[in-house]
């Protein structure tokens, strides 16, 4: 991967990476709440980058490296007007947009309030905000309320634990990778918990996309595991039919994650509804 750069957006600054070639088409991935650019692995962008798309991936504003807001109180809107904004600091006019969990409800408002943006839309273990699809199993819930980790080791002890809870049924995890990155990430970003309690309050906030998601005309695929508790699968399916024309991709077995075994499904679903666009 290349090293990671500052663009100025707005009253922020988003820290971004880059892998592919110049001249290929820009696929923009977006992570979920408090995670950042580095929970996209390293490989599964080089696979996309293979593919013919320049990848950039990046953190969101109040996670990694990216401005903090103390105080601040903003919409999932103001993120999708953010990842428009990078495009503009990269002098990208559009790109296939990609997003994951709170990244998949940021994916959607880009193509709603941006759709000159978007050359197509992949909307991964996501919900359209509608209430009562989507829901997170409660065994899950327990997880949002323990203490912040105070030490590394802390931080990849509560990952471990909370992946047994989320992750995958049908898919071995990279326990050896996900200690790795936690740790990077903790290094990036160690007093994550704050700024991912704001990025919270904004899900929280998020109106029904339902009726807007009506008029994204851009090509468009939901993927969604069967085994998502933090999600459930329901709200893949309303992202799906709420979208005209959109394919919804159930991965068997898949969770709240991507491990390296769902990666030919995910990145042959991404690619292939990019090739559309």
């Amino acid at each position: 991967m290349s090293g990671e750069k500052y663009a100025r957006v707005g009253g922020i600054e988003l820290c971004h990476d880059v892998v592919g070639n110049d001249g290929d088409p820009v696929m923009v991935l977006i992570m979920g709440l408090g995670f950042q650019l580095v929970h996209w692995p390293d490989a599964f962008c080089r696979r996309l980058a293979d593919a013919g798309y320049r990848v950039v991936r990046f953190d969101n504003r109040d996670a990694g490296r990216s401005t903090h807001r103390p105080g601040a109180r903003y919409t999932l809107d103001d993120m999708a007007d953010d990842t428009a904004g990078l495009l503009d600091a990269l002098g990208v006019g559009s790109a296939h947009v990609v997003g994951a969990s709170m990244g998949g409800m940021i994916a959607q408002l880009m193509a709603i309030r941006h759709p000159d943006r978007v050359r197509s839309l992949a909307s991964l273990m996501s919900t359209t905000g509608r209430r009562g699809v989507g829901r997170t199993s409660p065994r899950v819930l327990r997880h949002l309320f323990a203490r912040r980790p105070r030490t590394e080791e802390e931080s990849i002890e509560r990952r471990v634990r909370v992946f047994a809870d989320v992750g995958s049924t049908g898919f071995e995890p990279d326990l050896d990778e996900m200690r790795r990155v936690t740790r990077e990430a903790f290094r990036r970003d160690p007093d994550a918990r704050d700024g991912r309690r704001r990025q919270h309050r904004a899900v929280r906030a998020a109106g029904d996309r339902t009726e807007a998601l009506g008029r994204v005309g851009v090509p468009t695929v939901v993927i969604h595991g069967s085994a998502d508790p933090m999600c459930h699968p329901s709200g893949g399916r309303a992202t799906a039919d709420a979208v005209p024309g959109a394919r919804f991709e159930l991965i068997e077995g898949l969770g709240h994650d991507l491990p390296p075994g769902a990666w030919p499904r995910i990145i042959g679903a991404i690619t292939a509804n990019a090739a559309r666009g």
